[in-house]
């Protein structure tokens, strides 16, 4: 188990399809390759038109071992991913000197219930967030990733909700914690702040409960940066996730008015809107790893050189601009379809 989630990557050979080695502050999540089925815009022409589970674990495969060669160590999952965790455990399973160079987070508190459907489905994951549900989803995850699970995060807790609230279930994630897995939450919503800042406040024995948190921050939605900062402050790992706005910011999304000063930014500065859009969350100093949700080679391959793009103060302003209120930016995410 690594003893720093943002640790230097060490210098391994690139893959043919990416450039040298990036700094692992970069991470990869799973969310769009474990399943057939998620929100990313475009994700129909980003997967063989067959979503097998075996299409999909060769993608996954093929993904972590370019990630891993360009020098992430952050891989991200969920139990509600379909099968990405199975997909990642036979990767580190298959990768054993790999394994203990990487920081594994996952995630509980949905339940997948598609079906390795992507479609006619009534609902993709369905939420609890109970003792019941810990137990269960604990040792599946367990018995997939063993030891090397290092992070474990609530999946979008929110305010007032049992995982803020429920005394049992904070003892089972202390004893989580006791063991040596760093315990945190995930966030979502126009109150990721909120629920941050409650986070912040359990304790257990007197001690914090919670050191970790995987938040959406991108350049349309930056509520959560305040309560991010705290967070950073009081020396919990801060992941971002969602930071091309389930591909909004993409380049072959980017194409209206609110997306602008993005394109006309990284094209004077010869660069992508997706790294551009990356490069202004890792820019963030409460950041330490940023989530690329790459679904293809090209993709990952353009994300990951966000590592060599650093905005300016003056550049970071403009895209500031683009920032949408926090409320109007979640309703347009729930309106995203299932691809």
């Amino acid at each position: 188990m690594p003893t720093d989630p943002v640790a230097a990557a060490s210098a391994q050979p690139a893959s043919p399809q990416l450039a040298s080695p990036r700094p692992a502050r970069l991470g990869l999540g799973t969310a769009a390759v474990g399943r057939p089925g998620y929100i990313t815009l475009g994700r129909d022409a980003d997967l063989p038109a067959e979503r097998t589970v075996e299409a999909l674990r060769e993608r996954t495969h093929t993904l972590l071992d370019a990630a891993y060669a360009a020098g992430v160590r952050y891989f991200d999952t969920a139990r509600s991913y379909g099968r990405a965790e199975e997909f990642l455990a036979q990767w580190l399973d298959e990768h054993p000197a790999q394994a203990r160079e990487v920081t594994v987070g996952s995630k509980w508190g949905y339940t997948y219930t598609a079906g390795w459907r992507a479609e006619g489905v009534a609902a993709h994951e369905v939420k609890e967030h109970s003792t019941a549900v810990f137990d269960r989803q604990v040792r599946e995850t367990r018995a997939l990733l063993g030891d090397r699970l290092d992070v474990y995060l609530v999946h979008s807790a929110m305010p007032a909700g049992p995982a803020l609230t429920d005394p049992a279930l904070h003892e089972r994630l202390a004893a989580l914690a006791a063991e040596g897995v760093r315990v945190g939450l995930s966030t979502s919503g126009p109150a990721q702040g909120d629920t941050i800042r409650q986070a912040l406040a359990v304790t257990v024995d007197g001690r914090p409960l919670f050191t970790a948190v995987q938040a959406t921050w991108n350049l349309l939605e930056t509520s959560a940066a305040p309560a991010l900062a705290e967070a950073h402050a009081a020396g919990w790992l801060v992941v971002v996730k969602e930071g091309m706005a389930n591909g909004r910011l993409a380049g072959r999304n980017a194409t209206g008015p609110d997306t602008a000063a993005l394109r006309t930014l990284a094209a004077r500065t010869g660069t992508t809107p997706d790294a551009l859009a990356l490069a202004a969350a890792a820019a963030q100093p409460w950041a330490d790893v940023v989530l690329s949700g790459a679904a293809t080679l090209d993709q990952l391959a353009s994300n990951l050189t966000a590592a060599d793009v650093r905005p300016a103060p003056e550049d970071l302003a403009t895209l500031a601009d683009m920032a949408e209120p926090a409320e109007a930016y979640w309703r347009t995410r729930s309106q995203l379809p299932w691809g």
